[in-house]
């Protein structure tokens, strides 16, 4: 036998992957398909996943990353899985496949006010048991499938998330794991396990929901059929792996209590573990299970935060984007040089973008800058463009606050991780405006290596997966706050959260208009 490896398979949105790491968290190749889900033209905001097609794309993927790095099937010591969250998968009894959509489908809004107006106190009833509202649960999907497709509503046998469906491609077993399961609201937080009455209450059937098993845990070795597909070698252990932000902290090293992540990208995310199932009083806030046994996982999101930066640098910085082009570097390195000189606070100038998250009434108010003057020294477009990293440095204050709020707890340190991490600048404000060290991880496919992590633990190469984690994790850099900047920062904070409040109630008030709201709202 060779060189050990394992294997991490990963069906994203937009993608599917199969990414190899050797046992020390090296990556050793990955390969990735892209794949689309398209919309049924009868449903306006549907997203269909095409199963057959993306199990095809899997394999390639599995087969291709075997043979780009050469290594040899039987030098897999496990293989494990992880997934967008909420995307969720019908069988009927035989097993078979009769409905999917993928995680950003957004047809049920008329199942959601059919929610609200059976019962006004449910959604609370719920959130408080389960860590979820109507806004991305899978309670609202399945109703409209009951809905508008009864024929397979009545057929349906089991329901399981996008981790699972490749598992049980590989192995035949359907089970479904607690991280993402814990998503659909269907879970209750604290036994980790499905909760019937949920479905119940909202008039879901209560038989339709298969086993749990925890993450980490050996499931079922790859069968003959998964290895003709795959090329992977029959019998190779197959482990629980989570959902995607579960396993992204893992893979940048936050596997304990109190260890909190910050991922930015397209969208912005904090993810702070707890050892309490517990649910915010208040409903502002998901919980969701993390990937680690008897740990649970706060998550505040913000959305869209790296597509105002794109939307900012499309629109007002193309000279920036010709110089970049000319001298072979990334537009956003020219605009954080420039906006590096302008001073904490952008000169008092702030914006309203992303928010901080209030799960049970989530919008964000209509995007605004105001506070400034007609100085074009002071307020130009680097200015402005400073602005809008002190607003998401803001709301990620405002994550941590409402997560120690329910919790009690704050972490000591950020690990931020995701696209924004590689811009200094922004994690160096960040750091300025929550005043503590932000530590920045060596990843390239942070969800992946979490993967790879638990399929080594599963199989003893690991002795539990807190280890694995500090034998794989590598670490960038650290940026320590600066207190002076903290100060100045400190005093604007509530600033910002009035400016916002009264943003928002113009959009309350049907004034303006949301840059992003959930649906039903």
């Amino acid at each position: 036998m060779g060189k050990q490896y394992l294997m991490a398979v990963d069906a994203g949105t937009g993608s599917v992957r199969a990414v190899l790491f050797d046992t020390d968290g090296n990556q050793i190749g990955c390969v990735q398909k892209e794949w689309e889900h398209k919309e049924d033209p009868r449903f306006p905001g549907s997203m269909d996943f095409d199963w057959v097609n993306g199990w095809a794309l899997a394999c390639e993927c599995i087969r291709g990353v075997l043979a780009e790095t050469s290594a040899a099937p039987e030098d897999i010591a496990a293989v494990s899985t992880t997934c967008m969250r909420e995307g969720i998968v019908l069988y009927d009894k035989e097993g078979q496949e009769i409905w999917a959509c993928a995680n950003v489908d957004a047809r049920s809004t008329d199942e959601v006010g059919k929610l609200i107006r059976m019962n006004p106190a449910l959604e609370k009833e719920i959130y408080l048991q389960s860590g979820e509202t109507y806004a991305l649960g899978a309670l609202p999907r399945l109703l409209w499938v009951k809905d508008k497709m009864p024929e397979i509503y009545e057929k349906i046998g089991a329901v399981g998330m996008f981790n699972d469906w490749l598992i049980k491609k590989l192995t035949g077993r359907l089970a479904v794991e607690p991280s993402n399961g814990s998503t659909t609201g269907l879970f209750d937080l604290k036994s980790r396990k499905w909760d019937k009455t949920i479905a119940e209450r909202c008039g879901l059937r209560g038989d339709i929901f298969p086993d749990v098993i925890e993450c980490g845990e050996v499931i079922a070795p790859v069968s003959a059929q998964g290895a003709a597909q795959t090329g992977l070698k029959e019998g190779t252990p197959v482990v629980v792996g989570g959902g995607d932000c579960q396993l992204g902290t893992i893979g940048v090293g936050a596997t304990r209590p109190d260890q909190a992540v910050v991922f930015g990208g397209s969208f912005w995310q904090y993810e702070f573990n707890t050892a309490s199932g517990q649910t915010d009083p208040e409903c502002r806030v998901r919980v969701n299970c993390q990937a680690v046994p008897g740990v649970w996982q706060y998550e505040a999101l913000a959305f869209k935060p790296g597509l105002v930066m794109r939307w900012y640098r499309d629109a007002f910085c193309q000279p920036e984007k010709e110089a970049a082009a000319a001298q072979g570097t990334d537009p956003y390195d020219l605009m954080n040089r420039e906006a590096a000189k302008i001073p904490a606070g952008s000169y008092g100038m702030m914006c309203t973008f992303s928010d901080v998250m209030n799960f049970i009434s989530w919008k964000h108010a209509s995007p605004t800058f105001t506070n400034f003057e007609l100085d074009p020294v002071k307020f130009n477009r680097y200015t402005f463009y400073r602005a809008i990293l002190e607003n998401t440095a803001y709301l990620v204050k405002g994550h941590m606050e409402l997560v120690r709020e329910a919790t009690g707890n704050m972490p000591e340190e950020i690990i931020f991780a995701g696209g924004a991490s590689k811009s200094p600048l922004w994690a160096q404000i960040l750091a300025d405006v929550i005043g503590m060290p932000v530590r920045v991880p060596q990843v390239k496919e942070a969800t992946a290596l979490g993967a790879a992590i638990l399929a080594g633990c599963g199989v003893g190469i690991y002795p539990d997966i807190e280890t694995g984690a500090a034998r794989c994790v590598r670490w960038d850099q650290v940026f320590t706050p600066n207190m002076e900047n903290h100060k100045v920062y400190k005093s604007l904070y509530p600033v910002w959260r009035r400016i916002y409040d009264a943003q928002l109630q113009l959009v309350n008030e049907g004034v303006t208009k949301p840059m992003w709201i959930a649906p039903g709202l």
